[in-house]
């Protein structure tokens, strides 16, 4: 206990995860760290719901987070309706299906840019908060918190709390200590230039100041991570990546990626790792990462010497990945550093560095606008997540998709988008298995010709190209031709029958 709470004060303040549970009542606003399934706590948020499932008690929070949260929250207090509002990203499919409707009670969701969620904080939009259970790997002896895998808002969370509870999970290695860089930039008017200008810098501080005094429980976890499995790329995923790979080789070329000098950033999940994966079999070395999470295919790129220096703010890998990296921790010290989701989201730093920014889309329209996060304009399915973040301010803003959905019955690319959270103004790159467009530099109707051409699926390209030259007939000609009516027709068709496929006789 000496090693890990080191703090002699907070000796008497040990309980039990039920009794911790006790300090979070109905009603009150409840932050927890982590980012991802990643450095949430466990222990607390269990019992918590513990004592709903067996009638004890009824509870119903305000929840905040970094990111999404592991299903010892999300998807457990969802199950149970404990979960009155949610902020700010979600990937559960029990807290999805709450969202949009199936809470007898209703979940207010406020889908927000994961850079802007800590001002947001500050500035009281979520009002107060009453308590943030936080995971951490020690206790300092001033009391300070040492996060474990992942960052996010904790240090907002912490200092903005009225108390808080933290876990110390004795399966989360203590050699994490010193991979953190805690900075916390001041608010305007009076925020400063954060001086971060590499991604190899550090600004800040190895710990989350609290102090003994606002620590009102502290309890021990022995409970693993439950990452998200992550699965092998399918054909379609492959064809992706390997499109990417060839416009970032075109790039190359042109002298636009020298290596060491312009970071990458790409989301999760098995497009984004064979992404990671085809850079190393292209021959890049001296890359970097400036992005959200880490998972397993950065470490890969690592461990081959193609890449010199990560930093995120969560550690986002598969149960096997995060296996490899703690038996080799030491040799990704001072190669990895995990900061603030305000700093690796950061507007400015993002811009400072010129990040190349992945990220995934639902559809697309054929001039370029996203969609990432809603199904038929309606129904939440992430939300925008830090897409947002990278897409407005980095160099090359790179979104990618599989051209159709259900089996080929749902075209990705789509006259109109039903929700767009990522404008034409922010997509330089379209991806879809079939190829990628190059958008930088062109008009709208040049747009629509490249999409349809290079990304849309063969059996969508004759309607797509059909709508876009009665749409420019009937606008004679205007900035970007729409026909209202039949470009929400194309969505009703699989509405109606299934399938966006026009009949075999047309």
């Amino acid at each position: 206990m000496g090693e890990r709470i080191r703090c002699p004060a907070l000796k008497d303040r040990v309980m039990t995860a039920d009794q911790a549970a006790l300090l979070i009542e109905s009603g009150m606003t409840v932050a927890v760290s982590g980012f991802t399934p990643s450095g949430n706590p466990k222990a607390v948020p269990l019992a918590l719901a513990e004592q709903v499932r067996s009638g004890r008690r009824r509870v119903r929070v305000n929840l905040l987070s970094g990111a999404s949260t592991g299903p010892e929250i999300d998807n457990t207090w969802a199950e149970l309706d404990m979960i009155a509002r949610r902020v700010p990203y979600i990937t559960s499919t029990a807290l999805r299906r709450a969202v949009n409707g199936a809470s007898p009670e209703g979940v207010a969701y406020l889908d927000q840019h994961l850079g802007m969620t800590a001002q947001n904080a500050r500035y009281g939009f979520y009002g107060p908060i009453d308590v943030a259970v936080v995971e951490a790997v020690a206790i300092t002896e001033a009391g300070d918190i040492i996060p474990s895998t992942a960052v996010g808002c904790t240090q907002t969370y912490v200092a903005l709390a009225k108390k808080v509870i933290v876990e110390i999970n004795t399966v989360q290695p203590e050699g994490l200590e010193g991979f953190h860089d805690i900075y916390l930039p001041a608010d305007p008017p009076d925020r400063q230039p954060i001086p971060l200008t590499a991604v190899d810098q550090r600004i800040g501080r190895p710990y989350i100041a609290c102090g003994p005094d606002k620590i009102a429980a502290v309890v021990w976890c022995d409970m693993a991570v439950k990452p998200r499995p992550l699965a092998a790329p399918d054909e379609t995923s492959q064809r992706i990546a390997d499109n990417i790979v060839s416009f970032l080789e075109a790039e190359r070329a042109a002298g636009r990626l020298s290596a060491g000098q312009v970071p990458l950033q790409s989301g999760v999940g098995s497009v984004a790792n064979a992404v990671l994966v085809g850079l190393e079999n292209a021959g890049f070395r001296h890359l970097a990462f400036y992005s959200e999470v880490i998972q397993d295919g950065v470490i890969k790129l690592m461990d081959a010497g193609c890449c010199d220096m990560a930093s995120a703010t969560s550690l986002s890998m598969s149960r096997e990945g995060m296996t490899h990296f703690v038996q080799n921790l030491e040799d990704y010290r001072g190669r990895i550093i995990l900061r603030d989701s305000e700093i690796s989201n950061g507007a400015e730093i993002i811009r400072r560095l010129g990040v190349i920014a992945m990220n995934t889309a639902v559809e697309a329209d054929i001039y370029g606008n996203v969609n990432s996060s809603q199904m038929n304009g309606t129904s939440i399915y992430n939300g925008i997540g830090g897409s947002g973040d990278y897409a407005r301010n980095s160099s090359v803003s790179i979104f990618m998709t599989a051209s159709t959905a259900k089996g080929g019955t749902i075209s990705s690319i789509v006259p109109m988008a039903t929700h767009v959270d990522h404008t034409e103004h922010d997509v330089d790159v379209l991806v879809t298995e079939q190829g990628y467009a190059d958008l930088r530099g062109r008009s709208p109707k040049e747009r629509a010709a490249l999409i349809i051409e290079n990304c849309a699926h063969p059996a969508y390209r004759p309607q797509l190209r059909r709508y876009f030259e009665r749409a420019c007939a009937a606008t004679h000609g205007a900035q970007t031709p729409q026909l209202l009516e039949e470009a929400f027709s194309f969505h009703l068709r699989y509405k109606n029958t299934g399938s966006m496929l026009e009949p075999a006789e047309e």
